[in-house]
């Protein structure tokens, strides 16, 4: 009898890959080794090898990746401060290259030769996948069940009945129907009435935090400490990055902080609406970005704003294995050696605000800032820097006015 060719699946437990995993063992005699990332899903992984082994997988390999996930993968993405379209953390955006990274070391070390994912032909996390087993192993073949002519599953709705029919336990029914994504840094909601943009989220949607309407009705405050742009301390005290981040979604959640609905542009040409809970990622972001206009200077600031746009659009496109983003990396790292100190932050309905910025390294000098006029700072100065830096403006107004008069 022939031997089977080896697959390695990046499995959730989630609806798409639940089905998937049976079907590639069905229709095309893989066999599918099953692998599971713990990032910070919660109780989503609790049973998790029993349910692979039981669709058909040969074995099931999870791994704890929670300290790597953070500190090279979040950390890097917090330094450079990026956010997709003025609102997305990336959180699933930046999950996926890991995750692909490590199917294909499991790949190698199981002698498989193809990797696969659950990712629709639609979305952006087919790019992810696919570019990172590309620029780390161009050798392996990718299976994507959703771009197979064969995959019959074209819906979520298919996928319920595929699923009910080979007793597959799944927690989607087709009234519950959302596509969710959870880790460390965040959760997203896509599909079923999100699909309108004319429907408001419902209060039930949420899972890392409560619905604004819930919050309590008196603010609290919490302190971060950064070293050189890295989250080190919690309210004075050094704890690892993973403590940090769970502790901030607990309490940011508490206030509904981190709620996001967005229409987003999709790296495919379409348009789609998700709505992203991001409690910890936002107060670390409002934290660092608090920091930065403390310590970088005007230059730098203005610069790196772009820098962080094109780092969000990578991270979006799946191009964390790019030279391009290693090079944005060693710029991020120069602008961060001053962006150390305490930030505390003010948390109340949905909203999270900087109450205080403290830096060793502050640029802000109290006495130039005053609007009290003293030595240090001579106002005639600034007659002839306005002068010379409103000359090209002058002269082109001079010679506005003499058109408009003949």
């Amino acid at each position: 009898m022939a031997k089977k060719e080896k697959i390695v699946l990046a499995y959730s437990g989630g609806l798409d890959t639940s089905v998937i995993l049976p079907w590639l063992t069905e229709t095309y005699g893989y066999e599918v080794i099953a692998y599971a990332a713990e990032i910070g899903q919660g109780d989503e992984l609790d049973g998790i090898k029993q349910k692979a082994l039981a669709s058909g997988a040969s074995k099931c390999i999870v791994q704890d990746l929670r300290k790597e996930f953070v500190e090279e993968y979040l950390w890097p993405m917090l330094r450079a401060g990026a956010v997709y379209e003025n609102g997305y953390l990336l959180g699933t955006s930046i999950a996926r290259p890991l995750i692909a990274k490590k199917q294909v070391e499991v790949a190698h070390a199981h002698g498989a030769t193809a990797v696969a994912h659950g990712a629709t032909g639609k979305g952006n996390d087919q790019v992810r996948f696919e570019l990172t087993f590309m620029a780390l192993d161009p050798s392996l073949k990718i299976v994507a069940p959703w771009k197979d002519p064969k995959f019959e599953l074209t819906s979520r709705e298919a996928a319920v009945d595929y699923a009910k029919k080979r007793k597959i336990p799944i927690e989607q029914t087709k009234k519950k129907i959302y596509s969710r994504d959870r880790n460390l840094w965040h959760m997203s909601h896509e599909g079923a009435d999100l699909e309108d943009p004319a429907n408001e989220p419902q209060e039930h949607l949420f899972v890392m935090s409560r619905p604004v309407s819930k919050a309590p009705s008196k603010p609290e405050y919490v302190t971060v400490g950064f070293d050189r742009g890295t989250p080190v301390k919690l309210n004075g005290k050094r704890i690892s990055g993973v403590r940090i981040i769970e502790t901030l979604n607990a309490l940011g959640g508490k206030h509904a902080v981190g709620q996001v609905d967005l229409v987003e542009n999709r790296l495919v040409g379409m348009k789609s609406r998700g709505v992203y809970e991001t409690p910890g990622g936002t107060i670390l972001m409002t934290g660092h970005r608090a920091l930065e206009s403390l310590t970088l200077d005007r230059e730098t600031a203005h610069y790196k704003q772009q820098v962080a746009l094109k780092y969000a659009e990578m991270v979006y496109n799946g191009q964390w294995f790019c030279p391009l983003r290693e090079a944005l990396d060693a710029f991020v790292a120069s602008t961060q050696r001053n962006v150390t100190g305490d930030v505390t932050l003010k948390l109340y309905k949905g909203c999270c605000s900087t109450a205080s910025i403290k830096s060793p390294k502050s640029l802000y000098q109290a006495d130039l800032a005053s609007f009290t006029m003293g030595a240090e700072y001579d106002p005639t100065d600034a007659t002839g820097f306005i002068r010379l830096y409103g000359l090209p403006m002058k002269v082109a107004g001079i010679v506005d006015r003499k058109g408009r008069k003949e």
